[in-house]
């Protein structure tokens, strides 16, 4: 590895993406970005190419990657521009690349994240779906290639931080009681039941405490990311069902704890921003500034926890059960909520009938065994499928 870490980030115009961009540039003795993906978003691609000076850029469509190329050598720029799945894959694996950014949200990044981990890369992980989707065929590729595998989302990140008795072995060998998910229980918390059919996509989106993308606002929302967060913890962490708890923390200061067998409970706090798990895992096991303030809990005063209401947030009880089933139960999950949110985020379905959805698919979708990553994928079409047919409407097969 050179002094200089190349990192390929795919999904760079998002969220996490840009985020990741302003640790790196902050730091240009240490990190390069080297390649940037993004699926539609040629112009905001454009703009990050001009200011980023990647080897290589990726798109999912060509004909906006022959665009792109045009506004590039307009702009006098070297930046080669690729397109395509293959092209996403194939950064992820580049021999020149020494960390991935995996931040494509969805199904769609499961692909290029397995190809990283195949390739023996430093993978930050905070694409869900390759845990939540295929654990079994990506652990094992971690495993195989000894790749380096270190999470980005700021819950599974923390009880990383706070695991302080190495890394192998059950959580009961290495003295751990249980593991604590903390969440904020997103914009309706407290609102009642009954109003929450009526509730629109940017009263859903607006995150009393965290700026991300409109799917993952409405995941907070319906605590479906925290759903899924539990079944990625069991994977990395080895933690069975029992061993992972769940607390609603409005504030987001405890982004999660380690309970141990002794009573102690180890947590790590800070200000919500994604920037500190970033740049936690790219220095790693160094320590980098970040560009976030200061936590001052002075100025803070309290921080509250409470149990989640299973009857609110439906997502989470359906997380342990899927957990149970296992095999290809976590996909269908995911494809559900896909389907779901998206149709919601459209104006196609009320908010209080995203889990409903889910529920009605993972009855129709029996679990099956994960032998392969076609498994994987043929469990997600059929569930795509179902999900669209519980809605009771014409959706798009591309949902």
């Amino acid at each position: 590895m050179s002094s200089i870490q190349n990192v390929a980030i795919l999904g760079a115009t998002g969220s996490i993406g840009r985020s990741t961009l302003d640790v790196i540039a902050r730091h240009p003795d240490r990190f390069r970005a080297f390649a940037l993906t993004a699926h539609t978003q040629a112009g905001e691609l454009f703009d990050l190419a001009v200011r980023h000076r990647p080897r290589f850029v990726v798109l999912g469509d060509e004909a906006q990657a022959r665009d792109l190329r045009g506004w590039l050598a307009a702009a006098g720029s070297a930046v080669e521009v690729l397109a395509g799945a293959e092209a996403l894959a194939a950064v992820a694996a580049h021999p020149e690349v020494d960390a991935v950014m995996a931040a494509i949200v969805g199904a769609a990044g499961l692909a290029p994240t397995l190809a990283a981990a195949r390739a023996a890369k430093k993978v930050l992980l905070a694409n869900k779906e390759a845990l939540v989707m295929a654990a079994p065929i990506f652990m094992a590729a971690v495993r195989e290639a000894a790749a380096t595998l270190l999470p980005i989302d700021s819950e599974h990140n923390a009880i990383f931080q706070c695991l302080t008795q190495g890394s192998g072995g059950s959580l009961a060998a290495r003295g751990v009681r249980r593991i604590v998910l903390t969440g904020s229980g997103g914009p309706f918390r407290s609102r009642p039941l009954a109003e929450l059919a009526s509730v629109t996509p940017d009263q859903a989106c607006a995150h009393p405490t965290w700026n991300m993308g409109r799917k993952i606002s409405v995941d907070s929302a319906t605590m479906m990311n925290k759903a899924l967060e539990i079944i990625e913890a069991a994977w990395l962490f080895g933690a069975r069902p029992d061993e992972i708890e769940v607390l609603v923390h409005p504030q987001s200061v405890v982004h999660s704890m380690v309970a141990y067998a002794d009573g102690s409970v180890i947590a790590q706090l800070g200000n919500p921003d994604m920037r500190t798990p970033i740049a936690q895992a790219l220095a790693h096991p160094e320590r980098i500034e970040a560009g976030v303030s200061a936590l001052d809990l002075a100025r803070i005063g309290a921080l509250t926890f409470e149990a989640p209401d299973f009857a609110r947030f439906r997502a989470l009880a359906l997380a342990y059960e899927v957990l149970a089933a296992g095999g290809t139960a976590p996909a269908v999950f995911n494809a559900a909520n896909e389907v779901a949110v998206t149709a919601f985020l459209a104006r196609d379905l009320a908010f209080s009938r995203i889990t409903d959805i889910i529920e009605a698919t993972l009855a129709r979708v029996p679990a099956g065994p994960v032998r392969s990553l076609d498994d994987v994928l043929a469990a997600d079409r059929a569930a795509r499928a179902a999900a669209r047919e519980a809605f009771g409407r014409a959706l798009s097969p591309t949902i």
